[in-house]
């Protein structure tokens, strides 16, 4: 069973910052494209910022400007920093890796964080 194990999160302050972090296992990591999304109450779950296969770096229109992902490939983790949250930012994110092989999608999610963005 493939681990996607974040941390970070928690509660923040409207205009703030904070970092989630998604470990995953070398196999997965090396070849699935890894991103980050997220579910706020009622909504459905949602793309923040992915790495596509093809190394470009797709973000959502609402976290362009604020949120950078980032990776590091000898520690086998993706990041996501987030800045200038607001409260509409509230939500539990996931990591994410997919990959399509022979037209079959292949997808595994972190457990999630909370991050709540509140005075």
């Amino acid at each position: 069973q493939v681990q996607l194990v974040e941390s970070g999160g928690g509660l923040v302050q409207p205009g703030g910052s904070l970092g989630l972090s998604c470990a995953a296992p070398r196999s997965i990591f090396s070849v699935y494209a890894m991103g980050w999304y997220r579910q706020a109450p009622g909504k459905q779950r949602e793309l923040v910022a992915v790495f596509t296969s093809g190394g470009n770096i797709n973000y959502a229109d609402s976290v362009k400007g604020r949120f950078t992902i980032s990776r590091d490939n000898a520690k086998n983790t993706v990041y996501l920093q987030m800045n200038s949250l607001k409260s509409e930012d509230t939500a539990v994110y996931y990591c994410n890796a997919r990959r399509i092989t022979f037209g079959t999608l292949n997808n595994y999610w972190g457990q999630g964080t909370q991050v709540t963005v509140s005075s």
